[in-house]
């Protein structure tokens, strides 16, 4: 494993797929990482720092992907994202947060709903610990970060199946 992580598979789901009118809530989209640790690893901000030291985790979020010698991760710079930056929360919380930022007010195609219900809500009932990784400000945003209209960074961890899961969830 790599830093004591192993990549499983990654989701995306593009909002576009689902609405006709990119005007309409189609430039979000949201990007689900999975990842195996072994059942002894240690703490979860141990887990956080492992899991910002893997290649997985250096993506820009737009359209360079991962990138092994990346510097940038989301509107930020890598370098300045450090496990103590995220914020343990609830599921609620956490299904509060991406339901504003889907709009409470939108009727979610039902195609959609699906989708999220068993690729991200799904996995926020199920994990044993959720970390957000809030807005860390303008001195941390990269030089062309603000092509991410909002951008939502959650880290799941589930030790009973030992998986660490990153969902990001933003507009451009």
């Amino acid at each position: 494993m790599d830093k004591g992580l192993a990549h499983e598979e990654s989701a995306f789901i593009n909002f576009r797929r689902y609405v006709p009118d990119p005007k309409e809530h189609g430039f979000r989209w949201v990007d689900i990482k999975q990842l195996r640790f072994s059942a002894e690893s240690v703490a979860d901000r141990g887990l956080l720092a492992t899991l910002i030291g893997h290649e997985q985790f250096w993506d820009d979020y737009a359209r360079g992907g991962v990138l092994p010698d990346g510097t940038r991760h989301g509107p930020y710079w890598l370098r300045l994202i450090t496990a103590d930056l995220y914020e343990y929360i609830s599921q609620e919380k956490a299904v509060q947060i991406l339901r504003e930022w889907m709009d409470p007010l939108w009727d979610v195609p039902t195609e959609l709903d699906a989708d999220l219900q068993r690729e991200v809500f799904a996995r926020l009932a199920a994990a044993d610990g959720i970390y957000y990784l809030g807005d860390l400000g303008d001195e941390a945003i990269h030089d062309w970060g603000r092509v991410h209209d909002c951008f939502h960074e959650f880290v799941l961890i589930d030790r009973s199946v030992g998986r660490i899961t990153l969902i990001v969830a933003a507009d451009d």
